[in-house]
């Protein structure tokens, strides 16, 4: 008897008709059933004339399945165990409280995440230079496309394309704005209606790979950086690509959704789009992954019921973890910010912050409550920067948020809230859990660019508190001691501290 593991994927294959196109003109279906859930999911043609269903059961024990459709190898039907989930499973990541995050087995996740955006396209030795490159970080989620991306630093061909066909001659294409381009609609060299599976398969790959790294995979499912004419096709080709993309990539527990990179510079799409797109995922996908949309400018409207959190690119050149109190207070959802600027040297604004700039807006951004994101723009002579090709990290912010990352995972409950009482001059982080409680468990004090010498503290006459200043760029952690009502703690008077006390039960 088949076996799968709880949040593992479960899948079916099988024979099927060839002729015609089978991606629009046939079906295949199947509903799962076990003791405590029964799922329909929708298949997708697999190339060569093979289908397949794909599942996530989310609990042990015995199921049946049925499989059915029009797709020519009739109804069939089976069964499977699952059995425990294993070292390293916990599950989907969902949303838990109201700003932070959890998997399935109630396990605290807390976002460190990077931007890669066609990591997935390179050669099998970049790849492969990028997952070691991960393996050696604290990242634990991991931005990047499935479709390949035209714009400055990534203007070369992917290894592969999402559709059967071949990318036409540079010299029929039309610059449609300082952002966006697209094909001559009477030189279109792909058929958006036939995919090309083998693309498919590979994303599949890298998607097991990060999660065997424990990373979770942002997908990307749209942007408007293209060439190739798959960010204007019509609302019918849409619609069939994210069918068939989440018949094939929402069995993996690792997946996240998120709509579009900078969804307001399509130049064809509008809000009832994304909506559709929106209502698609809610329809389709059962196992609710989380869901998202991405700013260049203005804000989608993070408020509407679809979008599980808010996926900010900041709006200001300099600003942007000092605003997370405000969105908290406004969407009342986690924050996670995907763009807060990278870490590099070229041309743009966006693109060259220091690492010191990079480590202070991770931490200013976890201590008011949200969650960050890393980006690398090194110029590099072979034109290979992480933030599109992935390979190798050549900055030092990303060395230092596997200390954030422990901190965190020292929080109680499920995350950190921005403490309101210190908000008027210094920034500190308290447990969400204990925001109610006259006296903390947890408090984590961050300086940030200021420098002072010393700094008081009074909780109450009778608790006893350890102290320990951490150096947030040198990442070291001192130990002061124990101590019980008013108490100071001195500091080197350099930026970058911090101070983290923690009560003595």
């Amino acid at each position: 008897m088949n076996t799968v593991q709880k949040w593992d994927l479960f899948e079916l294959s099988a024979a099927g008709a060839q002729d015609g196109n089978p991606f629009t003109e046939r079906t295949i279906f199947a509903t799962f059933t076990g003791t405590c859930e029964q799922v329909t999911v929708n298949g997708f043609y697999d190339g060569n004339g093979i289908y397949r269903v794909r599942f996530m059961p989310s609990f042990e024990g015995e199921y049946t399945y049925v499989l059915d459709g029009t797709y020519g190898g009739g109804r069939q039907e089976g069964r499977f165990t699952v059995i425990p989930a294993g070292p390293g499973n916990h599950g989907p990541v969902h949303v838990a409280g109201e700003y932070h995050f959890a998997y399935a087995d109630g396990t605290a996740y807390y976002p460190i995440g990077t931007t890669c955006y066609v990591w997935d396209l390179q050669s099998d030795a970049r790849i492969a230079e990028t997952l070691e490159s991960l393996a050696a970080s604290a990242f634990n989620k991991l931005r990047f496309c499935v479709f390949p991306k035209h714009y400055d630093y990534n203007l070369g061909e992917p290894r592969s394309y999402p559709y059967e066909g071949t990318p036409m001659d540079s010299s029929v294409l039309t610059k449609d704005n300082f952002m966006s381009y697209s094909f001559q609609k009477d030189g279109n060299a792909f058929d958006y209606t036939r995919f090309n599976p083998d693309h498919f398969r590979h994303i599949e790959s890298c998607i097991l790979a990060l999660q065997r790294l424990g990373i979770e995979a942002d997908l990307i499912m749209m942007h408007p950086y293209d060439r190739w004419g798959f960010a204007t096709m019509t609302a019918e080709q849409d619609d069939l690509y994210w069918q068939y993309a989440i018949a094939r990539f929402a069995a993996f527990r690792n997946v996240w959704w998120s709509l579009a990179n900078e969804y307001d510079l399509f130049p064809t799409k509008t809000l009832s789009d994304w909506e559709r797109y929106a209502g698609i995922i809610c329809r389709e996908d059962p196992y609710h992954h989380l869901r998202s949309i991405h700013n260049c400018r203005p804000f989608y409207d993070h408020t509407r019921p679809w979008i599980t959190h808010c996926s900010i690119q900041r709006q200001d050149i300099y600003k942007s973890s000092e605003l997370v109190n405000e969105w908290r207070e406004k969407y009342h959802k986690p924050i996670v910010l995907d763009e807060i600027a990278y870490e590099g040297n070229i041309q743009h604004g966006w693109g060259n912050i220091t690492a010191e700039e990079m480590t202070r807006r991770f931490w200013e951004a976890a201590c008011r409550g949200g969650y960050p994101g890393h980006g690398e723009t090194y110029m590099h002579p072979d034109g290979v920067l992480w933030w599109s090709h992935g390979g190798q990290l050549h900055g030092e912010s990303w060395k230092r948020f596997r200390l954030l990352r422990d901190i965190l995972s020292e929080t109680p409950g499920l995350g950190l809230a921005p403490y309101e009482q210190c908000r008027w001059d210094e920034v500190c982080a308290v447990p969400e859990c204990e925001f109610m409680h006259p006296v903390k468990s947890f408090y984590l004090y961050y300086y940030s660019f200021m420098r002072p010498s010393f700094r008081d503290f009074h909780f109450d006459d009778t608790t006893s508190f350890q102290v320990r200043v951490i150096d947030t760029w040198e990442m070291t952690v001192e130990d002061r001691g124990v101590y019980t009502g008013h108490f100071r703690t001195t500091l080197p008077g350099k930026p970058y501290m911090a101070v983290w006390i923690t009560r003595q039960d």
